[in-house]
């Protein structure tokens, strides 16, 4: 059986700039540096200093500058083979807790600061920054807050979580993830961010926490589940409404699994692209009739405008 990884654009440097030039242009090329897509032109055998050939090398007649596919992306003033970086991305994209730079630094035969790199670039293409409510009639989110790594100095206190991240999720049943790193669990925090974030028509399940109560009168319906009192779920005999927090605790277990067992370490600084890479691969997730190479398009549809350099 044929493997997508039989794919030229993972072993060829031409095909990869042509698969490229397909998910980036579908309706054909356009300038990055003035936006037209009438008159540009192939440019064929220009060498860069080297003496290579620059492959997809392209010229506006409109604004006269030069350009390829890459300026513009997360691939812009790479070094790396662009089909190095399609592995990349299909390693991050079908690997569930993700991998670490120091695994792919050995499988594509990089160092371990540009395999770390590269990671960070596919994580921020990754990055939907959707706008869109989550939910609405009839639907489902399962909001949760969990807490992650360190806070830098903030003593650790046996049975508190005050030195970890706060991170807050929403989930939609059947659908998509949705994840923020916040300051605190408090009502004030977390308030706007369901606001903005969640479709009033939607029912909000959530667990026993009092910081949801007032807010859960906002939408169409609050359920709650008390895990202090052992309940984990309940099917109500009237409208046969499942009241469980089972989705939004799958996400945490991939989430905390990832980050403990593959990237062990993650600074408070880069917890927002981390939180991107497992929303995103929940997102579009096989249960959802999405596959490795469909979810590796997916990313790399949203390389463009997305400028990330080692500095930042």
């Amino acid at each position: 059986m044929a493997s997508v990884l039989d794919e030229p654009y993972f072993k060829d440097e031409q095909a990869a700039f042509a698969r490229l030039e397909e998910i980036v242009w579908p309706n054909g090329p356009v300038c990055p540096h003035c936006g037209c897509s009438g008159r540009i032109n192939a440019l064929r055998g220009v060498k860069d200093k080297a003496g290579r050939e620059r492959l997809g090398l392209k010229k506006c007649y409109d604004c006269r500058k030069q350009f390829t596919v890459r300026v513009g992306t997360v691939f812009e003033k790479s070094h790396v083979g662009l089909h190095l970086w399609f592995q990349a991305a299909f390693l991050l994209c079908s690997s569930k807790k993700g991998i670490s730079s120091n695994q792919l630094s050995r499988t594509l035969g990089v160092t371990p600061q540009t395999a770390w790199f590269i990671g960070h670039r596919i994580r921020e293409a990754m990055r939907s920054g959707s706008l869109a409510p989550m939910g609405g009639p009839g639907q489902t989110v399962e909001v949760d807050e969990t807490y992650v790594g360190r806070v830098p100095g903030i003593p650790k206190v046996w049975g508190s979580a005050k030195h970890k991240n706060v991170v807050l999720t929403l989930v939609e049943r059947g659908g998509a993830a949705r994840s923020f790193h916040v300051e605190s669990a408090k009502i004030k925090d977390i308030a706007p961010i369901i606001r903005a974030n969640l479709a009033r028509e939607s029912t909000l399940m959530t667990d026993e926490g009092t910081q949801y109560i007032g807010l859960g009168r906002e939408f169409a319906d609050h359920r709650t589940v008390d895990h202090e009192r052992k309940e984990y779920g309940y099917t109500d005999r009237v409208t046969g409404f499942n009241a469980n927090t089972n989705a939004i605790e799958g996400y945490f277990s991939i989430f905390k699994r990832g980050m403990k067992g593959v990237y062990q370490h993650c600074s408070e600084k880069h917890l927002h692209r981390y939180l991107a890479e497992f929303d995103f691969r929940y997102s579009y997730r096989a249960r959802l009739g999405v596959g490795d190479a469909a979810r590796m398009r997916t990313a790399l549809e949203g390389v463009s405008g997305k400028r990330l350099t080692y500095r930042n």
